[in-house]
Parts: structure tokens; sequence; C-alpha cells
């Protein structure tokens, strides 16, 4: 595990909003408490492009990795979820990252919304919806802290 370079307040962090053909991402600081899409990774059930996800690792050099938790409204664990903590764990044992997990309910819904309220339909394409719900897991994280 690779130790985390800035203190608690001042880190950058990474975060995914997994899905079994796309993994959107985001990147953000601790200290604006804001988040900015970085696009989709494409996915074969679940499993990343990992060349494409370690790149982002090593250009963001993250001090910690948001994983969205897709529960159930009732805040159940669904197969999803299971399969989101399994990528979360891979990724931080393949990248030597602390991973944190975040309740990501409505964030897909939320992200829509938005992006729809920004530019209409043309802003719905999928991995713009992906990346921004990454951005919503992001910023509800950083809402916590």
């Amino acid at each position: 595990m690779v130790k985390a370079r800035n203190k608690q307040g001042q880190r950058t962090l990474i975060a995914f909003d997994f899905g079994k053909k796309y993994i959107g991402v985001a990147v953000g600081q601790e200290l604006t408490g804001s988040a900015s899409p970085l696009g989709a990774i494409k996915a074969k059930e679940g499993i990343p492009n990992w060349q494409i996800l370690e790149a982002h690792i090593k250009e963001w050099q993250p001090d910690l990795i948001v994983v969205g938790l897709p529960l159930n409204m009732d805040g159940s664990e669904q197969q999803l979820t299971l399969d989101a903590k399994k990528f979360g764990n891979r990724v931080a044992s393949r990248c030597g990252v602390q991973v944190a997990f975040q309740d990501e309910r409505l964030t897909t819904a939320d992200a829509k919304e938005q992006l729809f309220a920004r530019g209409g339909y043309r802003n719905l394409k999928k991995e713009a919806v992906d990346a921004y719900s990454a951005v919503l897991i992001l910023e509800s994280f950083f809402a916590q802290g």
C-alpha cells in the first residue's frame, strides 16, 4: 500500500462509478470539495481496461480512491454491490492506493438530470453520464468528510 502524500483535507482523490460495461471516472481535490469528470473506461463484465485505469492513477497520483457502492433503495446489497466491492479491492491491490466506498444511490438519476439541464439530450451520452456520476460520488464523499 502506497502511503498518502498529502494529509487529510489536502488530498487528491479519484472516484469510480462501477458498471459492468463502463466505469465512470472523476478526479477531485479535498481542499475545494469539487470534482471533474475524466470520462469512462470500457469494461467487460465489470473488468476494466486496466491500462487505461492505471494511466489515470499514474497521471493523478491520488491519495485515496473512492468507489461508488450501488445499494438497493433500502440500503441492502445486491450482486452489483458485491461486484463493485470486488472491483475496489482489485484496484487497491493492483495500484497500491487505499480505496474507500461511498453510497451511490440515485447518482445516475441525478447525473442525467443535471446534464440534461445543461444541454438537453445531447449531453446524455453514456460516457458523460457515467463520468458525471463519478463526480457526484466524489462530491458526496467530500460532503460527508
